[in-house]
């Protein structure tokens, strides 16, 4: 299951464009920008994204994608011990 990872297009002033152009480019990821996501004040201050409707944010466009990887990397390590529970059961 691809990670999807949306964004607001009313955040793109803070260069989330640009980090969302890079993760397009990766066919594991499903990206799909929104008009709006619903939430003004975090799309206000800080550049964010959604990563499978979690948020995610910091500081600059480029920690970012560092922190989108990140989660990235922890929800498929969650499936992965999801899955063997279940494959033990």
């Amino acid at each position: 299951m691809k990670p999807i990872i949306e964004f607001c297009s009313s955040n793109m002033h803070h260069g989330t464009d640009q980090v969302m152009k890079r993760l397009e480019e990766n066919p594991d990821f499903e990206v799909i920008v929104y008009g709006c996501l619903g939430n003004c004040g975090e799309c206000y201050m800080f550049p964010y994204a959604l990563v499978d409707g979690e948020i995610v944010s910091a500081e600059t466009a480029d920690a970012l994608y560092d922190a989108i990887m990140t989660q990235v990397d922890k929800q498929q390590e969650a499936r992965k011990e999801l899955d063997k529970l279940l494959d033990d059961l």
